[in-house]
Formats: C-alpha cells, sequence, structure tokens
C-alpha cells in the first residue's frame, strides 16, 4: 500500500501543462455553446454598432462646416447608410439558416469598422482647417480680416501681401475637398449600411433558434434593452469628442484664439468615429469561434417566471405561444415559409408577390404607413436637431449632443418600455392597442405645438440681413468698399452696443486690435471701427457672433422635446403588436421584415434629406468658395423654426390620421364579427375578428 501522505502530495501537486491546456480549450468551447454568451456578445456588438451609424448625426452640423457642405447634401450623407442596407436586407429573408451565421455577423461587423475608418479618413487627406477664411493661399491669423485703408502705409503693405486665389487653385481645391473627400464619406456609408445587414436579422434567428422557448423573449428584451444605449452613448461621444479643436493631431505653433462658442470652431468630429470603430473591431472578434449551430438550451432559467409571469389569452405570453406552437409542417405551408425551397431566382420572382399579398391588408399597410410617419420624424430630428439648437439658442455643438444624448434619447427608451409594460399588464387588444397609438400621437402633437413660438428672430446682421437701412445704408457701403473687404472671410463680431453683427472686422472698418490673446484667453477685442452702423465711430467690437436672447428657453424646449420623444415611442410596442396580430401566423417573420425594409425606403431615406432641403430653404447668406455655393453661414432663425418644426408636425399628424383610420377598422370588423359571432357561440375578440375577416376576402386581417 502506497504512503497516505504520498497520495496527498501528488494530488496537491499542479497539474501539467499538457493537463492544463485541454481544460482551458474545454472551459472556451462550452463557453461559444452558450446562448447566453451569445447574447452577451450580440448586445455589445449591437451598441457598438449603433453608436457608429449614430455618431454622423451627432457632428453633422460639424462636418458641414469643415467641409463646406450644405444640409441637403449632409442629409443626403446621413440618409446614405439605408441605400447599402435596403439593397440587401431582401436577401436575408432567403439566406436564413443556410449559412454560417456567427462567421456572417463578424465579417459584416468587420466593414462597419472598416467604415468607420474610412468616415475618418477624409480628416488625413484634406488639408488643415483654415478658420478665418477659405483661401489657402492666405495666412491663418486675426490680423487677416482687419479693415487696409488706403492712407496707411503700413497696413497697404500688408493688403498686398495677400494674394488672390487663381482658377487653378480654386479648382484644384474644389476638386479635392468637395469631391474626392465627400466622396469618401459616402463611401463609407454604404459600407456601413452593407456591414449591418446581417448583424440583426441573423442574431436575433441565431437566439431564437437555440435558446429555450420560454427565455428567446427575455434574452431578446435584454438584447434591444442594451442596444437602446447606443444612440445615447453616440451623442455622448460626439458631445466629448467636439469639445477638441478638429486639428488637434497638427495644431498650428502658438494655437488658436478660437473657443468652441466660436461660430467658426470645429470639433474633433473624427475621433469619434475611430472610437466607435475600436469598439465594433472589439467585439466582432467572438462571433468567428461561434458554431455555425449549437445545442439547443434545455432548461428554463430559474427567475423566468417571476420576471415574465404567464397572461391569459389577451396578453403577449399567448401570442409567443401561438407562434412557438406552429409545427414545422404548418410554417412550411405559408408563403413566407417557401424560401428554403427555392432558388435565388426564383425567391427574387416570388418576393414581389409576397410583398403585395401583406400590403393587401389595410390594417398592416395603415400601421405601417404610421409607423413610416412616426420614424420620418425620428430621422429629421435625430439628424438635424443638434443643429437646430446651436442657430436657435446659441450653444455650442458639444452642449447639444450632451443635451440629447442625457434626456432626450433616455426619454425615449423610458416611452418604448412603458408601452411595452402597457401591453404586458394591460392585456390590450388590437382595438386598444390602436387606441393607445392614437392617444400617444395626440399627446405628441399637443407637446409640438409650443415649439412653433419657443424662439428669438436673428438677430440685425450688416448687409446680410435686418431692417432696410442695413442693407441699403449707403455710408456703409461706401465705407467698406474702401476697406476692401474679401468676400471669402469669416470672422463675426458683434456690436454689442446695438446687437447688430458683421461678417468680419474688414466689414465693421476696424483697423486695429487689442492684441492675439492666445489659446484660450477669451475673445479678441477689435477696435478703431468707422464703419459701425450704430454711428458712433472709433468703437470697438467683440468677435464672435451675438449671443441669442433666447438662450434661456433652451431647457423648456429641449423638455418638451424629450416629453414628446417619450408619449410617442409609447405607441411603439402596440403597434408592433398590431402588426403581428394583422397578419396570418406563417406570414409573421416576413411582415415584420417588410415593415422594417418599408420604414428604410420611405423614412430613414428621404426624411434627412427633406428637412435638409427645408433646412437649406431658410438660408439668408451663403458662403461663397471660389464662386460655388457651400455651406449656410446664416439662416432666419423664425423661418428656420417654423420650417423644422412644421415639417415635424405634418408627420405626427399623418401618424394620427393612420391610427385613427385603424381604430375605424378594427371598430367596424368588431360590429361584424359580432353579428358573425353570434352564428358561431361564444369565442374570443381576436377569433371574431378572423372570422370576419374570412367571411370577407378569406384571409385574416386582424
Amino acid at each position: 500500500m502506497s504512503d497516505p501522505e504520498t497520495e496527498i502530495k501528488m494530488s496537491s501537486k499542479p497539474a501539467s501543462k499538457s493537463q492544463a491546456e485541454p481544460v482551458q480549450k474545454r472551459l472556451c468551447s462550452n463557453l461559444f455553446l452558450s446562448v447566453k454568451f451569445f447574447v452577451l456578445c450580440h448586445s455589445l456588438l449591437q451598441l457598438a454598432q449603433l453608436m457608429i451609424s449614430g455618431y454622423l448625426k451627432s457632428s453633422i452640423s460639424t462636418i458641414e462646416k469643415r467641409f463646406g457642405l450644405s444640409s441637403q447634401t449632409s442629409g443626403l450623407l446621413a440618409a446614405f447608410n439605408e441605400v447599402g442596407n435596403t439593397t440587401l436586407i431582401v436577401f436575408v429573408s432567403y439566406f436564413g439558416s443556410r449559412v454560417h451565421r456567427p462567421r456572417l455577423i463578424g465579417l459584416g461587423a468587420v466593414l462597419v469598422a472598416v467604415a468607420g475608418l474610412l468616415m475618418s479618413l477624409p480628416h488625413f487627406i484634406a488639408e488643415p482647417y483654415h478658420y478665418d477664411h477659405v483661401d489657402l493661399d492666405l495666412s491663418q491669423d486675426s490680423a487677416s480680416s482687419l479693415c487696409m485703408l488706403p492712407q496707411a502705409p503700413a497696413l497697404a503693405l500688408v493688403s498686398a501681401a495677400v494674394p488672390t486665389p487663381s482658377n487653378s487653385s480654386c479648382a484644384l481645391y474644389t476638386e479635392v475637398r468637395q469631391v474626392v473627400v465627400v466622396g469618401l464619406m459616402f463611401l463609407a456609408q454604404t459600407l456601413l449600411g452593407v456591414g449591418a445587414v446581417p448583424i440583426q436579422p441573423f442574431g436575433i434567428s441565431y437566439i431564437d433558434d437555440f435558446a429555450h422557448p420560454n427565455n428567446s423573449p427575455l434574452y431578446l428584451g435584454i438584447l434591444f434593452a442594451v442596444t437602446l444605449v447606443g444612440p445615447g452613448l453616440a451623442y455622448g461621444l460626439g458631445g466629448l469628442m467636439l469639445r477638441f479643436y478638429v486639428d488637434i493631431d497638427r495644431m498650428p505653433e502658438g494655437g488658436i484664439s478660437l473657443t468652441p462658442k466660436d461660430p467658426r470652431w470645429v470639433g474633433a468630429w473624427w475621433l469619434g468615429f475611430l472610437v466607435s470603430a475600436g469598439a465594433v473591431t472589439l467585439t466582432a472578434l467572438p462571433y468567428f469561434f461561434f458554431p455555425r449551430e449549437m445545442p439547443k438550451e434545455k432548461q428554463e432559467l430559474g427567475f423566468q417566471k417571476q420576471i415574465l409571469p404567464s397572461l391569459d389569452d389577451k396578453g403577449e405570453s399567448s401570442l409567443m405561444k401561438q407562434g412557438t406552437d406552429n409545427s414545422p409542417e404548418k410554417e412550411k405551408d405559408g408563403e413566407s415559409q417557401i424560401a428554403p425551397d427555392l432558388t435565388m431566382i426564383q425567391f427574387i420572382k416570388t418576393f414581389p408577390q409576397v410583398l403585395l399579398q401583406n400590403l393587401r391588408h389595410p390594417i398592416f399597410l395603415l400601421v405601417v404607413l404610421a409607423q413610416v410617419n412616426m420614424t420620418s420624424m425620428v430621422a429629421g430630428m435625430a439628424t438635424f436637431l443638434p443643429k437646430f439648437l446651436e442657430r436657435q439658442f446659441s450653444v455650442t455643438a458639444s452642449f447639444a449632443n450632451l443635451l440629447i444624448g442625457s434626456i432626450s434619447i433616455p426619454a425615449a427608451m423610458l416611452g418604448i418600455m412603458i408601452g411595452g409594460v402597457l401591453v404586458h399588464r394591460l392585456h390590450l387588444g388590437p382595438t386598444r392597442c390602436a387606441t393607445v397609438s392614437i392617444l400617444g400621437s395626440l399627446i405628441c402633437m399637443v407637446f409640438g405645438l409650443p415649439l412653433f413660438f419657443m424662439g428669438c428672430p436673428t438677430h440685425p446682421i450688416a448687409n446680410v440681413y435686418g431692417p432696410s437701412s442695413l442693407l441699403e445704408n449707403e455710408d456703409f457701403l461706401n465705407c467698406t468698399q474702401l476697406c476692401s473687404c474679401s468676400k471669402s472671410n469669416f470672422n463675426p463680431v458683434c456690436d454689442t452696443w446695438s446687437r447688430t453683427e458683421y461678417v468680419t472686422p474688414c466689414q465693421a472698418g476696424c483697423t486695429g486690435m487689442q492684441g492675439d490673446p492666445g489659446p484660450g484667453q477669451g475673445p479678441i477685442i477689435y477696435t478703431n471701427c468707422s464703419c459701425l452702423i450704430s454711428g458712433v465711430r472709433g468703437s470697438s467690437v467683440t468677435s464672435g457672433s451675438c449671443e441669442s436672447p433666447c438662450s434661456h428657453l433652451l431647457l423648456s424646449f429641449i423638455l418638451l422635446i424629450s416629453l414628446g420623444a417619450a408619449v410617442a415611442s409609447i405607441t411603439h410596442t402596440p403597434s408592433f403588436m398590431l402588426i403581428l396580430r394583422g397578419v396570418k401566423n406563417e406570414d409573421k417573420s416576413l411582415a415584420v421584415g417588410i415593415q422594417f425594409m418599408l420604414m428604410r425606403v420611405l423614412a430613414w431615406m428621404p426624411s434627412p434629406v427633406i428637412h435638409g432641403i427645408a433646412i437649406d430653404t431658410a438660408c439668408v447668406f451663403w458662403a461663397d468658395t471660389c464662386g460655388m455655393r457651400s455651406l449656410c453661414r446664416y439662416y432666419d432663425h423664425t423661418v428656420l423654426r417654423h420650417r423644422f418644426i412644421g415639417l415635424q408636425f405634418f408627420y405626427k399628424l399623418g401618424t394620427l390620421v393612420c391610427f385613427t383610420l385603424v381604430f375605424i377598422i378594427l371598430r367596424q370588423q368588431e360590429k361584424e364579427a359580432a353579428c358573425s359571432g353570434s352564428q358561431h357561440g361564444s369565442v374570443s375578440q381576436e377569433e371574431k375578428l378572423i372570422l370576419s375577416s374570412e367571411k370577407r376576402s378569406g384571409e385574416s386581417i386582424v
């Protein structure tokens, strides 16, 4: 017999390296065979993917200033990622589980990361930002825009030293910065849309295939809750990065004299894309280790029944059971399930027929149109609300993003959760879901009405905007002609005494300045200003635009916007349930896919462009770049507010009208089902509606 002490010593010896490696491999393999770990990875990936796609919206006004874009062009840029997404999203329904879904998700995420890197590339290939002017040949300093009177010999020498850009330099400037740089961003947005195609659909189907049927709703709820944080993080990241100067990596000698409140300030918009691309890359790595198929989860979570108690036949659980209880044989009978038996060409030919079949259902069509209107409102607000706040209330781009990311986005998330709780706890049927949607749309419109009046008109801008005396003052025009002011310069100054703004110190007739205070030392004071419309000769003006007198309304405005977003978001879950209950059971998955496709084509793609066009029509002064119109320097604030808020109000009204029509149709179907139900005995509300619709068209409508 062996010595017990010897056996204890032998057993306490650490395992050899060859023994430890199989254990580690088994642990890793078990980890990648867990659907819970996949839910964690996919939540983080979708969060990072939404952060990189939402970051552009947080920095849209900064990119406009940096590259001289109109709001129409920037709106088209924001919507361009939907082009690649919409083109390929249909094929996701075809491929289904035929492909290695985790690996395809990983490849899509890598493509999203590459798109993020491409979005930041224009910063590195473009010339450094010239904030005093748009001519590349001019020196960048505060004295370059002073008035150079003929009787001042010393200043005349400085003026003679300032070259005028030639046509060739203008052509080169236009080609490099407007075509190549902007083309790169459009290409990046297209790749971003293509890369995002497999992420959400394949991830949701993978979770639903291998999770326990009772655990799947909880996993998907966790997934959606985590990914909702993505847009909020995007605006928060934008608020942080735009505090840094755009050329922080190639700062000019002596620094810059700008502050974030200066209208010429451009933040480091490109940094956020690098951070987001890095986050997407890290979250994409685990997907290359998940198997094509994993063992089906067999155990229900112990706390599942406490978190998601079972509902009666009118609640969501019955709907989920209805979807999960369908046998594979029944599912294959529906047209939405014939894809696995078709070739690619046959699928493309069949898809339009299935699309038209679903669009024939009045409930489905009206609910989708309501969601298109609501999504159009959200798309326009998400893209241009930061710019709107900057112009209306004289706030910095970073502060506007922080307000949206910390107040408006959480309010919308809260509204979505409240809508889900209402459907879950109150056991809302189709008619009550329509009622909740109508009330949410109506209250959202009520919150939007005061926004038309919360703002101030544009302050007077000499020779640009204001009373006729500002535009036709002969003394002022003659004075500025003597100064030989350049039309390409933009260095706004404010006469605080009369609250009149001048495009440059030259237009104010300023010939001196109280020294360049340097970086972070406050505004520059320009002196000896002889062209002031106020008539006070020799006065001084302060660098920067005149402050808005309506800054105190900013908090009230953002609170009303957030309350409206919260109430509108309550309609999300009820309207989604109307779609699920508005088509045949076997058509539900395809109906949801059609819903998202129509929302992309009819809302996310055109809405930013439409909002951008509406914003451009309020412009009163365009920057002139080598004889070409580039970005807007000044807006008519009243027109801007009325058109931007008016467009939002139009979409809210469209949502209310669609939900009202849905309610009217449902009430009519209830009456018909009641008459039919008296002949078929006592049945549930949903069954009455189905019987009524089958009697009329032979197809389930509700």
